[in-house]
């Protein structure tokens, strides 16, 4: 008998990769059971491929899971619940509560529950309700011996999560946070002297792990000691795979602080430890982290190497079913990575794919992994798609440049500058109009090209950057010259001098060139809210990357899916 439910099955639910050494398993039905029940107990995240292997070789022994270890195999599966299938783990974990409360095992239902009202579409504030009511109940349930301090750690645990998913949608999202600290430092201190036991020290590292999430922005030095302790933690209870979350913010915040060196060492480390099948989606986040490292640090891998690391972020992000957003994150990289190297033609097939995922991936196409991680994006996951298809379209100019076909170049620069004007930093429209100008002309049609230098000058003038506006009209003039001739030309020259004038100090003309300019279009999906993380494991957009688009008509902020 399958633990996998209709939900599971329906949804295309999977656990884990079935993990190295599957054939030294045994066979013995008991065996694997007591094998399911060990992994389970240790946290280990191939628990819910050993209950699917338990269950099924005792069905064909004639046997078939209890109540309690049917339970703890469904909870195992939804946790492992992937992309579009993750809709299947609330009912997963309904179903495991009601089993838990059949075997008496009174605290592990409120654990099933509280995830499974975490794992709702929208978490908000009825949501944080129920939690704080299940947190109570468990509190109450642990005075009477009737749940341990692992139980009742995770569900106060799982209410500290929704707290800080909620952070940036607050009045006062700073003060939210330090009554959040405050609330983990309590339940650190609760759950600490229970640290011999393996799933109490389990909990005890996430919970120091979210702890210094909601720490890193406005204490970054405090927020590195817990997330080194929350290391030490999970190496402590003697785990041979990576704690992926902790190594990804701990990585992310040394790389704000200046010590990339470290944190290209750790990633490096984590990859080395982490079996290729264990979590891809986590493996494909630590690859994309590695070669994010910035230009010039020590430990930036080389060139080749960077490259081989995208590739293969982008084998294991389209591992993960239904998570078209990694995907695209990791095909973008690739492509980009590609094209910074001359290699036009593979960039663009590579950035073709990127942008055909785009147009495939919906709004429910990310995820937040069990525990969990948002693609901070601060503004919807339209406008994260919006940033994505922006920079795949300039850097697709970009090859057609390179590969000498400057007419296709100007009609994507065109395509996708029409696209930013709507956002409010005007920059970015300006520049892409500029290159699309430069491309015109390189295609041989001065009148074309002359407009489009004309629609630069004026998006520069509107960004209060004279000294670039000029330089649109200076490039105009030479087109116009081409077109109509000297005297059209002289007149936009005497524009392009009195715009010179009016430049302010300050006004730096953007970047010097078209690689400096597509470098510094919005990063997809980033920065998220000041306490959210980012795929890359960067808290409130600390990272390497520029802000994400906004639009002028629009100036809210959503609620971004947080991490651990």
């Amino acid at each position: 008998m399958s633990s996998r439910s209709p939900e599971e099955s329906r949804l295309g639910a999977s656990p884990y990769d079935r993990g190295s050494g599957r054939g030294e398993e045994p066979e013995d039905p008991y065996e694997l059971l007591r094998r399911a029940r060990r992994l389970t107990a240790d946290g280990h995240p191939s628990a819910g491929g050993a209950w699917e292997r338990a269950a099924t070789a005792l069905w064909r022994a004639g046997g078939s899971l209890t109540p309690g270890d049917h339970a703890d195999a469904l909870d195992a599966t939804a946790l492992a619940c992937r992309g579009r299938a993750r809709q299947a783990a609330a009912p997963l974990f309904s179903r495991a509560a009601d089993l838990h409360e059949r075997s008496g095992q009174h605290g592990k239902a409120l654990v099933s529950r509280a995830r499974a009202l975490l794992g709702a579409p929208e978490p908000g504030a009825a949501v944080r309700a129920g939690l704080g009511e299940l947190g109570e109940r468990a509190t109450a349930l642990h005075a009477f011996g009737r749940a341990t301090a692992a139980e009742t750690a995770t569900v106060l645990l799982l209410r500290c999560r929704a707290r800080a998913d909620l952070l940036d949608t607050g009045p006062d999202p700073v003060a939210e946070a330090a009554a959040l600290r405050a609330e983990l430092a309590r339940l650190v201190s609760f759950v600490a002297p229970h640290r011999a036991n393996p799933a109490a020290l389990g909990v005890l590292t996430e919970a120091r792990t979210l702890l210094g999430r909601v720490t890193a922005p406005d204490d970054p030095a405090a927020a590195l000691v817990q997330l080194r302790t929350a290391m030490a933690d999970h190496h402590a209870g003697g785990r041979p795979w990576p704690a992926a979350e902790s190594v990804l913010l701990l990585t992310g915040l040394l790389r704000a602080t200046g010590a990339r060196q470290e944190a290209a060492a750790l990633l490096r480390t984590a990859l080395g430890t982490t079996a290729s099948g264990v979590c891809r989606a986590d493996r494909a986040r630590l690859c994309l982290a590695l070669a994010r490292t910035p230009a010039g640090a020590p430990g930036r891998p080389a060139g080749d190497e960077q490259v081989s690391l995208l590739g293969e972020a982008v084998r294991h992000a389209d591992s993960v079913a239904g998570d078209g957003r990694l995907s695209v994150l990791a095909r973008l990289a690739l492509g980009i990575a590609l094209a910074e190297r001359g290699r036009w033609r593979q960039a663009s097939a590579v950035l073709r794919e990127s942008l055909s995922g785009l147009a495939e991936a919906g709004d429910g196409d990310g995820d937040s992994y069990g525990h969990g991680y948002g693609y901070g994006h601060g503004h919807g996951h339209g406008h994260g798609h919006e940033a994505a298809r922006v920079r795949a379209g300039a850097w697709l100019a970009f090859c057609a440049l390179g590969l000498g076909e400057p007419g296709c170049a100007a009609r994507e620069f065109a395509r996708v500058a029409a696209e930013v004007r709507r956002w409010d930093d005007l920059r970015h429209g300006a520049a892409l109009s500029e290159l699309t100008a430069r491309a015109l002309g390189a295609a041989g049609s001065p009148e074309k090209a002359a407009r489009a230098h004309e629609r630069a000058a004026d998006l520069w003038r509107s960004a209060g950057d004279h000294t670039a506006a000029a330089r649109s009209l200076r490039a105009r003039a030479r087109q116009v010259r081409k077109a109509w001739g000297a005297a059209a030309a002289e007149v936009v020259e005497a524009e392009a001098r009195r715009e010179a004038g009016r430049a302010r100090p300050g006004d730096g003309g953007g970047p010097p060139g078209a690689r400096a300019w597509l470098r510094g279009l919005p990063e997809p999906y980033g920065p998220p809210g000041r306490y959210q993380v980012d795929v890359y494991g960067e808290v409130g957009g600390a990272g390497t990357g520029p802000p994400g688009p906004r639009r002028r008509e629009e100036q809210g902020v959503t609620r971004v899916r947080g991490c651990v």
